[in-house]
C-alpha cells in the first residue's frame, strides 16, 4: 500500500494540474507492476512499478530507445525517476495478440508482427546489447533438468543420462552459436504483443540481447500459449524469410537450411521454458503455467523426433515420462 502512495505522489508530481484515477494494468513474472492512470479527458497513461532493490530499469530504457529508433511501436517513456523505480509510459492498450488471433487474423497479425522483428533486426549493431552467449543459452538449458526433471518430476538423473543431456546441450549450443546475430528481444509472443495502430505493441523486452537470428521467430511461431498447425507456420516462416533475404538480413539462402535452425533454436527455447514454468509454480506459487506445459513439450518432442542428433534427448524425455511414448509425439 506504502508503494502505490509513492507511485500516487510521484505522478502527481509528473501532472500536476491533472486529476486521474489509478488502477492495476498486468503484472509479469518479475517483480514488475503496471498501473494505468486514466485522466479526466479519458486520456491514459501506463505507470511502471519497478522496485529498485529488485528491478533495474536501465536495461528497459535503453532497449525502448533501441526498438524505438528502429521503428517499432514500443511505449514511449514520458517520464522517469530511477531511485524510486517507477515509469510514465504510452499506453499500447489491453488487447494482445492472444486474445485477437484466430483463424481470420493470423496472417495479418503475424504479417505485422514479423514486419517489426525485421526492423528491429535490420538495426542491430554489436555491443549494445548482452550477448547471448554459450553461458547463458546453457544456464537457461539448465533449468530444464534442475526445475522441470529434479523439482517437477522428482527425478533425479543418473550419471549417464546427465552425461546424455550434456552431449545434446553442447549439440543445440553449437547450432545457436553458428547462426547469424542480431537484437532477440527474448519473449516475442502473443502474450508480449498487443493490437495497437501501427500494430503491433511490443512490451516486455527488457531482457534482450544479442544473439541468434531465429530465436524471436521460435518465441512467435512456437508460441507457449496458442498453437497452430506445421503447415501454417511453414507459410508464416516462408514469408518472413523472403522479407529478410529482400532486405538484405544474413538469413541462411536455403530456407530448409533455415528452417533447421529455427527448430534448433526452439529446442533450446522449449528446454528453457519448461524449466522456467516448473519454476513459477514450485517456487513462486504460479499455478496458471501448469496448463502450458504440454504444449511445449509437445513442440520439444516433436523436433526431437525429427533430427536424428536430437535422439539422446527424445530417448531421456521417454525414459521420464514412459506414459507418453504410446502417444506418440504429434499434437
Amino acid at each position: 500500500m506504502q508503494r502505490q502512495q509513492q507511485l500516487t505522489q510521484w505522478l502527481h508530481s509528473q501532472v500536476p494540474n491533472e486529476s486521474f484515477t489509478i488502477t492495476p494494468a498486468s503484472a509479469d513474472a518479475s517483480f514488475r507492476r503496471y498501473f494505468r492512470a486514466t485522466f479526466s479527458d479519458d486520456r491514459t497513461l501506463i505507470v511502471m512499478d519497478a522496485p529498485p532493490q529488485h528491478e533495474d530499469c536501465r536495461p528497459f530504457l535503453h532497449v525502448a530507445k533501441l526498438f524505438e529508433d528502429a521503428g517499432t511501436h514500443v511505449p514511449h517513456v514520458h517520464a522517469q525517476d530511477l531511485e524510486q523505480g517507477f515509469l510514465l509510459l504510452s499506453d499500447l492498450g489491453n488487447t494482445t495478440y492472444l486474445q485477437a488471433l484466430n483463424a481470420a487474423t493470423a496472417k495479418e497479425l503475424y504479417g505485422a508482427a514479423t514486419d517489426a522483428l525485421i526492423n528491429i533486426q535490420l538495426a542491430s549493431r554489436d555491443n549494445e546489447l548482452p550477448p547471448y552467449d554459450e553461458a547463458l543459452l546453457l544456464r537457461e538449458m539448465r533449468l530444464f533438468p534442475e526445475w522441470y526433471i529434479g523439482k517437477h518430476l522428482g527425478v533425479t538423473l543418473s550419471d549417464a543420462q546427465h552425461a546424455k543431456l550434456e552431449t545434446v546441450f553442447a549439440r543445440i549450443i553449437a547450432n545457436n552459436l553458428a547462426q547469424p546475430k542480431v537484437y532477440v528481444h527474448r519473449d516475442y509472443h502473443s502474450r508480449n504483443l498487443m493490437v495497437t495502430e501501427p500494430n503491433p505493441g511490443i512490451i516486455d523486452f527488457q531482457d534482450a540481447v544479442y544473439g541468434p537470428i531465429t530465436y524471436d521467430l521460435a518465441s512467435l511461431f512456437k508460441d507457449a500459449y496458442i498453437r497452430w498447425e506445421e503447415a501454417e507456420i511453414i507459410d508464416w516462416l516462408i514469408r518472413y524469410w523472403e522479407k529478410a533475404r529482400k532486405v538484405g538480413l544474413p538469413v541462411a539462402e536455403d530456407f530448409s537450411m533455415f528452417y533447421r535452425d529455427y527448430e534448433w533454436m526452439a529446442v533450446q527455447r522449449h528446454l528453457k521454458v519448461l524449466g522456467i514454468f516448473a519454476r513459477l509454480y514450485h517456487r513462486d506459487g504460479k499455478q496458471g503455467y501448469l496448463k502450458d506445459l504440454p504444449l511445449v513439450m509437445a513442440y520439444l518432442r516433436a523436433a526431437c523426433v525429427r533430427y536424428i542428433d536430437l535422439k539422446p534427448l527424445l530417448n531421456l524425455l521417454d525414459e521420464l515420462e514412459p506414459h507418453r511414448v504410446q502417444t506418440g509425439y504429434t499434437f
